[in-house]
């Protein structure tokens, strides 16, 4: 993938096919691969790959008006491809291909660091989030988190007067929870609102691990303050260790069940930390993190689709018979199918296309509850 950026025709392609119904990351990267870069040829495709009445491109007129609306709001919607992207987003595997952005951009270019943790979270975690995520954004770093209430809270509104970034599980122009409006106002003015959802769009539960993905995507590491054994925060923690960042933990009383996440977090690897400092110095220690300057992630391999097909759907058949409602990873399934690995990402691609699987953001892979 070449950064470059794109024609007003060339990012509606992008947006047009991000926001069809069934395409997510992995299949956008694999169409983008399988049509050389180009978004509006695999939209053109598309049809003919799956006939499935799950499959709903968005009409042009209807990706325009989210365009102009995104403008009229003061947002603007990069695609990955192009160098405003966040450099450390972009590094992931696959990043999203499109991410709106209300307010400072250049906060994302900084160094940034995950702050999150239990909504429901303690007095003395509250106050030792404001300490800390106003620690680190003296030292230069920006904090990013989820708008939630508790521990997020804290860390944006500690770190306002140094740069603060907040991902959403909405559209741009929807400030969730509403006890946070005004603090979304703040951000919003003084440092910046991200999301992968068009604007106007209301989250759903399924939406909030995708913003967690780009949470610590985000981030060269993520602070977890007070979670529960079962909590959502925990997600965020997993997406970080698969995407190779660091992932540190503040210790809490075996007592509270709000910190046997964050003490089982430390048990299985991750980093103690009990003040800014601790953080810093893990971050110091750490070899920098490989970012994609015009990366691979969307490159074509050399491979003949059209003659494939045959091969492709017999492919369909060995793979969903690997499958189940829990999600799997994608490498492992197609390990054990024992299909070339180009017939088999065609296959998983044509049949999330066809809404009969579905593949999570980080590619982890499982029956469609709907199919």
């Amino acid at each position: 993938m070449k950064v470059r950026e794109l024609s007003f025709a060339e990012r509606r392609d992008w947006l047009r096919l991000y926001r069809t119904s069934t395409v997510g990351p992995v299949a956008f990267r694999d169409l983008l691969r399988r049509f050389n870069g180009n978004a509006g040829e695999a939209l053109s495709a598309l049809p003919d790959i799956v006939k499935s009445s799950k499959l709903s491109i968005p009409p042009q007129e209807l990706v325009e008006r989210e365009m102009e609306a995104t403008q009229d709001y003061g947002a603007q919607i990069i695609a990955a491809c192009e160098p405003g992207f966040p450099k450390a987003l972009r590094a992931i595997g696959p990043p999203p291909p499109v991410i709106t952005v209300l307010g400072n951009v250049d906060l994302l270019h900084k160094p940034c660091i995950a702050m999150v943790g239990s909504r429901n979270a303690s007095a003395i975690a509250l106050r030792f989030a404001r300490q800390v995520a106003g620690a680190l954004g003296e030292a230069g770093f920006t904090v990013v988190s989820g708008l939630a209430r508790g521990i997020d809270t804290s860390a944006h509104d500690a770190g306002l007067n140094t740069g603060t970034a907040a991902v959403l599980g909405g559209g741009i122009d929807h400030a969730y929870p509403k006890q946070n409006g005004q603090l979304y106002d703040e951000i919003a003015k003084r440092g910046a609102i991200i999301s992968e959802s068009p604007i106007g769009y209301r989250a759903t539960a399924r939406d909030f691990p995708r913003r967690n993905r780009i949470i610590s995507g985000l981030s060269s590491g993520v602070v977890v303050i007070e979670a529960a054994e079962r909590s959502g925060t925990l997600i965020t923690a997993r997406y970080a260790m698969e995407q190779g960042r660091e992932v540190m933990a503040a210790p809490g009383s075996p007592l509270d069940p709000r910190t046997k996440g964050c003490n089982r977090l430390i048990r299985d690897g991750a980093a103690l930390i009990e003040n800014a400092q601790d953080i810093i110095d893990v971050l110091e220690n750490t070899p920098p993190q490989r970012l994609l300057e015009g990366g691979s992630d969307y490159d074509a391999p050399q491979f003949d689709w059209k003659s494939a097909q045959a091969d492709i759907n017999r492919a369909k058949t060995q793979l969903t018979a690997l499958l189940s409602p829990t999600p799997t990873a994608r490498d492992e399934i197609i390990r054990q199918s024992g299909v070339p690995v180009p017939i088999a990402a065609a296959a998983l691609m044509e049949l999330e296309l066809a809404g009969e699987i579905f593949v999570e953001a980080d590619g982890r892979v499982s029956l469609s509850l709907d199919a």
